[in-house]
């Protein structure tokens, strides 16, 4: 589970990322960055009701909020991150997700630069 200061979780909030927010995306995920005025990036997760019951819905959650955590260390402070689930992640490992995040992420510019 990510801390609680590094969670996007009001409506308006994540509406202000979707509308004013750059995206970038793969098969498997959406990634909706927008620069905000506070000292952590807070990440907030959107799994629609179309990918399936409730069940997997929350195992595609757990694998996004996963993937996140870890790669949490590296991203640079200052972001609100929206992160969408596509279709394809309904079949994905945590191996594919993370890989995806972290891509995308770096796409972003979010990510620590690797010396």
């Amino acid at each position: 589970m990510l801390p609680a200061a590094s969670r996007l979780k009001r409506r308006s909030d994540f509406a202000r990322v979707y509308g004013k927010g750059r995206s970038y995306a793969t098969d498997l995920i959406v990634v909706y960055v927008l620069p905000n005025r506070e000292k952590v990036t807070r990440i907030g997760f959107s799994v629609s009701g179309k990918l399936g019951k409730s069940t997997v819905r929350n195992r595609i959650k757990r694998l996004l909020r996963e993937a996140a955590r870890k790669l949490l260390p590296e991203i640079l402070p200052g972001y609100d991150v929206v992160v969408v689930a596509r279709q394809k992640a309904v079949n994905a490992e945590l191996a594919d997700i993370s890989s995806a995040m972290q891509l995308l992420f770096a796409k972003s510019g979010i990510l620590r630069v690797q010396d």
